[in-house]
């Protein structure tokens, strides 16, 4: 009954898509302007039909419903009620469930708060947010049903993929699903405004939020589900390079130069057709992520797999939604207004290179993703793109990109004067030599890439700081706090990544019981190893004894786990943080009575790495506040005029 009461509501839902999306496009014509109010009630009751559909679903694998084919094929009656919950997105079918239910509460949201937008454009950006939803609607209902039953029904059902059963599938999907359908809500301003030719201040402070709330989910997700693969996969990177990792990280990157390009024009009436360019090219990406996820074309322990023919259905939408989206950037495009000029050397110019060096980063990311692809589909060729290409081509360029992040916000807005930014840029010079100087004594030799990022993530660092230089603290705006301490986030992330490619130490050692390997400053005893049941699980548990110096020695426990619904084994890292970085070890299963296969790294300032993403996603939430309370108040003030003038 739960499953059928879901199946329903979310075709209601589908229907109200449709009826939001009718309603707005007629209400954009003079004949019946009567109903640009329409949309925004029907969206919120989609809004409310979607999240009863989500909420069934969630009621169904909670209770262990193995007559749905969903629940039989991701759950199993004995896993513990976190996995029941959090599986019920750790699927193809759930996952688009908690899309569109995301998607739906975003497009009530601006329904029912979008004060300054002009009606009209409004109007608009709820039609296209319809049409959004229709196409994933259609998607669920027709090629990807949750609801879907089996009979006979199964006792236990098949279980969820070991690697998905963890803490971290209960937050890393939810937060990257919400900077994707945040992406959809900006698609959608920008298509509204550009059939309206109202593309302005006005309507850059609206989409701002929507880009500064998605940008900051992405950074969360991005940070989390890193570190997540980190503990998780036992190989003790942070970063392999995955196709769908990238796919995750090409909306970032988009997001972050539409965030900064909307600043210009929400507050000097700049870079127009940039920012809606900029629009169109984060939903893309956020697009491009969905099919690569889902095409089937991908195999990834982030990927679902899926029926390719599933994959043509997203593609079909990525060209219909993108591709009309260009062409009627195309068409009106030549109605925007140029903006307002500035100098090249002004923080707007140094904004716009910022942006260009994104884009490339952006391109060097999506073609290392996709050629591969590309050549196996055509050719059959099947190659690897991996570190190598994406250090070698994006590093370089990503260091650029923090000299010129450095130096943007000590620079004027319109124009600026070469000598006195070069005046300005002093302190975080002397910090930057600084860096390279105590490297060179103390570092020994490092690879040049590391080197230069140690070195431009010092010179960052201070420089980040400058704008609060001589000012009121108390006084200084949240946004300002907000981009100091993101900007700030960048340094920290640079200077933990330069820092795990410069210093780790490795060692993969076939140990057995009683002895002892030393690993950076820690030496590590192998004292026993048992077998431990777990909840859905059997563990081969090594007990490990470690010493730093004098220090007293401690336990730690690295687990090598077996699954049986379905068969996997999984390494179950053992981690120690310290303050300037952490012991990673690693169990495997011993062949041939050669020993326990033990993996130790020592790991120098990685936790760097995560807490500067930390800090980028808090500066970005300090932003939000700051631009939201500043133009809730210009709203105010502007409608207070109007009330007094009448």
């Amino acid at each position: 009954m739960i499953a059928e009461a879901g199946h329903a509501a979310l075709w209601f839902a589908g229907a109200m898509a449709l009826l939001q999306f009718a309603l707005g496009a007629l209400g954009l014509t003079d004949r019946y302007q009567s109903l640009r109010g329409s949309a925004a009630p029907v969206a919120v009751v989609q809004m409310v039909l979607t999240c009863l559909s989500f909420l069934c679903l969630i009621i169904v694998f909670m209770r262990s419903d193995m007559s749905v084919l969903l629940v039989a094929t991701n759950s199993h009656s004995d896993k513990p009620w976190l996995y029941k919950f959090a599986g019920t997105w750790g699927n193809h079918e759930g996952s688009m469930l908690l899309w569109v239910t995301i998607l739906a509460i975003g497009g009530a949201t601006v329904a029912l708060f979008e004060r300054a937008l002009d009606v009209r454009t409004k109007t608009a950006t709820l039609a296209a947010q319809g049409a959004i939803a229709l196409g994933f609607y259609a998607f669920l209902l027709f090629s990807s049903n949750p609801f879907a039953r089996i009979d006979p029904a199964p006792a236990n059902g098949q279980g969820l993929n070991p690697l998905l059963q963890d803490p971290g599938l209960a937050f890393h999907p939810p937060t990257l699903y919400m900077g994707y359908v945040g992406m959809s809500v900006a698609f959608s301003f920008a298509v509204g405004a550009l059939v309206t030719r109202d593309v302005g201040p006005t309507f850059a402070r609206a989409m701002r939020p929507w880009i500064l709330g998605a940008w900051i989910f992405l950074t969360i997700g991005i940070t989390a589900g890193s570190y997540w693969a980190y503990y998780e996969l036992g190989w003790g990177g942070w970063w392999f390079w995955d196709p769908v990792e990238n796919a995750s990280l090409m909306p970032w990157l988009a997001a972050t130069a539409l965030l900064h390009s909307v600043t210009v024009l929400a507050t000097r009436d700049s870079l127009r057709a940039w920012t809606i360019m900029l629009s169109v090219v984060a939903f893309s990406m956020s697009m491009i992520g969905t099919f690569l996820v889902r095409s089937g074309i991908l195999t990834s322990v982030h990927s679902f797999a899926v029926d390719p023919r599933r994959g043509g259905f997203i593609l079909m939408l990525l060209a219909l939604y993108i591709g009309g989206a260009l062409a009627l950037f195309a068409l009106r495009i030549n109605t925007v207004r140029e903006g307002n000029r500035f100098e090249a050397i002004s923080r707007e110019g140094s904004l716009v290179f910022n942006n260009l060096l994104l884009s490339i980063i952006l391109v060097i990311v999506l073609i290392g993703t996709l050629y591969p692809l590309a050549l196996e589909a055509t050719t059959g060729t099947k190659i690897s793109v991996g570190a190598p290409y994406f250090n070698s081509t994006a590093g370089p360029v990503t260091l650029v990109l923090l000299i010129g992040m450095a130096a943007g916000p000590l620079m004027r807005w319109r124009f600026d004067q070469a000598k006195k930014v070069a005046e300005r840029l002093a302190l975080p010079a002397l910090a930057l030599a600084l860096a390279a100087l105590l490297l060179a004594a103390f570092a020994g030799p490092i690879g040049i890439l590391p080197l230069l990022g140690l070195v431009v993530a010092a010179g960052v660092a201070a420089a980040s700081i400058a704008p609060l230089w001589k000012r009121n603290l108390r006084r200084t705006p949240l946004f300002t706090w907000g981009m100091v301490i993101a900007h700030l986030g960048c340094a920290v992330s640079m200077a933990g990544m330069a820092a795990d490619s410069a210093f780790t130490k490795e060692a993969l050692v076939a140990m057995q019981i009683g002895q002892t390997q030393q690993i950076g400053p820690y030496s590590v005893t192998l004292n026993k190893v048992t077998e431990e049941p777990g909840p859905n699980w059997s563990a081969l548990d090594a007990e490990m004894i470690v010493r730093k110096g004098d220090d007293a020695p401690f336990t730690v426990h690295p687990q090598s786990r077996t699954f049986t619904d379905p068969p996997m084994e999984t390494n179950e890292s053992a981690i120690t943080t310290a303050w300037n970085g952490q012991l990673y070890l690693v169990i495997g299963i011993p062949k041939d009575n050669a020993g326990f296969p033990v993996r130790f790294y020592w790991k120098p300032f990685v936790t760097l790495i995560w807490i500067g993403g930390i800090f980028i996603a808090l500066g970005g939430l300090l932003s939000l506040f700051g631009r939201v309370n500043r133009d809730l108040f210009s709203i105010r003030r502007l409608f207070g005029k109007k009330v007094a003038a009448s």
